[in-house]
């Protein structure tokens, strides 16, 4: 997100004090762009014993589980409902970004959105970048595939029952971060017995924090489902922190309490038909035909 500007005498004079101090310039630590918000309940005792599997073997085997997922949600369609929200110190939303969208595919099976139900646009405090609208459409819905395990760092911390479900836990951060990308840093809670990532708990790097251009996201958590009976699809999305904006031309710096949400919604397979073969001729679904008659895909 982008603090929106505010055009005043006090932005000018401020813009004149830091001119003066930059001839002071002192070598500062880098600062937090942010401050997070506790996890929700439901997460049980770290068990910090060592896994029967060992923690590499783990890490294969659900990377490659992740490269599947990526390939079987290409072939879904969904709805996605995006909304951010500003708060004030007394606890009120005093903004809001609202969008439902159907994530869809065209005639020629291309992948596109659209959009259902898009209301006025009361943010005031802020502004969406396209940092945001792509961490919304690619970042939230984190998956860690065998193709992309290469760029990060994975660490196991330990087990532990997420509502009664028992995951594995990993820290996760890029290993180089390399100018123009952005990279996913936090925990990832992956499931015991389907060996798939059902939680990602962390925080999209790196933020521009140069004044003047400061786009900032907070934490979030993604949450998933076994939606299909085989794989865990994401399903919904908090992110909420405190966002800390340095005074830049034209406005002044400012503490934004950002909540956002993302629900997933609605997920069908696309394009599956099948036929229904008998000593390789297609019969007719009436009930008579032999149980045993295989489906072959058109």
């Amino acid at each position: 997100m982008r603090v929106l500007a505010v055009v005043a005498m006090a932005g000018v004079l401020l813009g004149q004090a830091v001119a003066k101090d930059n001839k002071k310039e002192k070598v500062e630590k880098p600062r937090d762009s942010y401050t997070a918000m506790p996890l929700d309940s439901g997460f049980g005792p770290m068990d910090l014993t060592p896994p029967q599997m060992e923690p590499d073997e783990i890490i294969r085997q659900f990377t490659a589980k992740e490269s599947e997922f990526r390939q079987a949600l290409n072939h879904y369609t969904y709805r996605r409902t995006v909304r951010v929200q500003t708060i004030s110190e007394d606890n009120k939303v005093d903004g809001e970004y609202y969008e439902v969208d159907d994530v869809m595919f065209d005639a020629q099976g291309k992948r596109m959105e659209k959009v259902v139900f898009a209301p006025q646009n009361t943010l005031e405090r802020i502004s969406m970048s396209p940092a945001d609208f792509q961490d919304i459409q690619q970042r939230l819905p984190f998956v860690l595939t065998k193709e992309d395990i290469g760029q990060y760092d994975v660490t196991y911390l330990g087990r532990q029952k997420v509502d009664d479900v028992p995951c594995y836990v990993f820290q996760v951060g890029p290993k180089v971060m390399e100018k123009g990308k952005r990279y996913l840093q936090g925990k990832i809670w992956v499931d015991q017995e389907d060996l798939q990532i059902v939680i990602t708990s962390a925080k999209n790097v790196p933020d521009d924090m140069r004044k003047g251009h400061e786009d900032l996201s907070p934490p979030f958590t993604t949450y998933r489902e076994q939606v299909d009976g085989q794989y865990w699809f994401p399903t919904y999305t908090k992110a909420e922190g405190i966002l800390h904006f340095t005074g830049g031309s034209g406005y002044m710096s400012e503490d934004v309490h950002i909540r956002q949400t993302v629900k997933y919604t609605d997920y069908k397979q696309y394009g599956t038909t099948s036929t229904i073969l008998y000593n390789g001729t297609e019969v007719e679904e009436d009930g008579k035909t032999p149980k045993d008659a295989p489906k072959k895909p058109k």
